[in-house]
């Protein structure tokens, strides 16, 4: 089988090439990534001699390269997308661009190239906040109710995947999870932020009082959930996907970090919150456990600390990052 991964060069995409290269002998990923600031071939350094694994440079919003890069392709799966949400808030063009018109230039090749399933990686942030205290979780079932310009981007896409399935039969799925960790997670984003502040010496900033919740997912979960749901998942379903914590705080996950590195806890310093902050996530992942028999395997304080000493031990790769 020959799989497009598109962002294949991002944290979550490069870790999914590496899951699926270990675990597919037979089968060969055509990597497609601009290489914007989150993507880097670095993460995929051990696969550059691989003849199973080929990588082009292109944007997902050219219809010319999406076709090339296409060619032959049985399996989409797609994870290229701007992300974050600080970045969004100070610019919400490119999140437009990338996430819905290059998800549609994706679509519209998908369905003139008869692709067996399309596979779309969106995020639970599309279903909004929930309130602090509230024993309720996201679902497949949550109205959709996104809270920036990046939520409402990954929002819009989600819905234009699910039409593509209803108008004109491309055979797709959708998995919305929550926040991964781990390996290769570009250093703006909170676990590796403060893990590799801590190292520099620097204060780790906590936005507002600290109390937003997020539900925290290692990310080779995530990518054995993807792996279940293309080999199991029904056309035109979606599956949340979310870890094993409960209702755990930013300031407590950052506390753990201080904890496990032997940091003071007055590294952290409090900072001005952001717009539309969403207050709390939680998923339930029940679907995909009953349907298909997925459920996360790696704890998350056993893996923060694994996590950490990956970034102990590879300085040198975000320390270029960072600088």
């Amino acid at each position: 089988m020959k799989l497009l991964v598109t962002g294949g060069a991002g944290f979550i995409g490069s870790n999914f090439i590496h899951y699926w290269i270990n675990h597919y002998p037979d089968d060969v990923i055509v990597n497609l990534d601009k290489l914007t600031y989150a993507g880097n071939l670095d993460n995929l350094s051990a696969l550059s001699d691989n003849p199973r694994y080929h990588f082009i440079k292109g944007d997902i919003c050219d219809a010319g390269v999406v076709a090339q890069a296409m060619s032959g392709a049985d399996v989409i799966v797609h994870f290229a997308a701007e992300s974050h949400v600080d970045r969004s808030i100070q610019e919400a063009a490119p999140f437009v661009m990338t996430n819905i018109v290059g998800t549609h230039v994706l679509l519209e090749q998908a369905v003139r190239k008869g692709i067996k399933r399309f596979h779309h990686v969106s995020t639970d942030e599309v279903f909004g906040s929930l309130n602090l205290g509230d024993t309720s979780k996201f679902s497949e079932r949550t109205p959709y109710d996104p809270r920036s310009p990046y939520s409402a981007s990954k929002a819009a896409s989600d819905h234009l995947v699910r039409s593509y399935f209803h108008t004109y039969g491309l055979p797709i799925t959708i998995t919305n999870c929550s926040n991964n960790f781990g390996p290769y997670q570009f250093p703006e984003k909170l676990i590796p932020l403060a893990i590799t502040n801590i190292l520099e010496g620097r204060n780790v900033p906590i936005y507002g009082d600290g109390r937003n919740v997020r539900d925290w997912l290692y990310v080779d979960d995530h990518c054995r959930a993807i792996d279940v749901v293309l080999q199991k998942g029904k056309p035109g379903e979606t599956y949340c996907v979310g870890g094993l914590t409960e209702d755990i705080d930013n300031l407590t996950v950052v506390r753990k970090i201080c904890q496990l590195m032997g940091s003071d806890t007055s590294m952290i310093a409090f900072i001005k919150d952001r717009p539309g902050h969403d207050r709390r996530y939680a998923i339930d992942w029940s679907k995909i456990n009953r349907e298909l028999g997925w459920i996360p395997a790696h704890k998350f304080d056993t893996w923060l600390a694994k996590t950490i000493e990956w970034y102990k031990k590879n300085k040198s790769w975000w320390h270029n990052i960072k600088s």
